[in-house]
């Protein structure tokens, strides 16, 4: 298991179409790929999960990563959201 904290930058937060960007880029992956945040961890691979969770502008994230390939879903997830998640 691999893990990062990251800062959410986009302004809208986690909303539907971050939500499902995350979504496409995290299915490939064989690994399961989390989001934790305010204590709950949310399936990366759940646009539903994604957007029940609030996250909004500023919050900080973990992404969990475990798996086969976790090492490459982790830097995946986190240059997402470092780019601002498509937004």
């Amino acid at each position: 298991m691999v893990s990062q904290r990251v800062k959410v930058i986009n302004e809208q937060g986690m909303h539907m179409r971050p939500a499902s960007v995350m979504s496409q880029k995290m299915t490939p992956f064989a690994s399961e790929v989390k989001i934790g945040f305010n204590g709950t961890e949310y399936d990366a691979k759940s646009v539903m999960m994604l957007m029940a969770a609030c996250i909004k502008c500023g919050a900080e994230i973990e992404i969990i990563a475990n798996g086969p390939d976790e090492e490459d879903a982790l830097k995946a997830a986190v240059e997402l959201v470092e780019s601002g998640l498509g937004d």
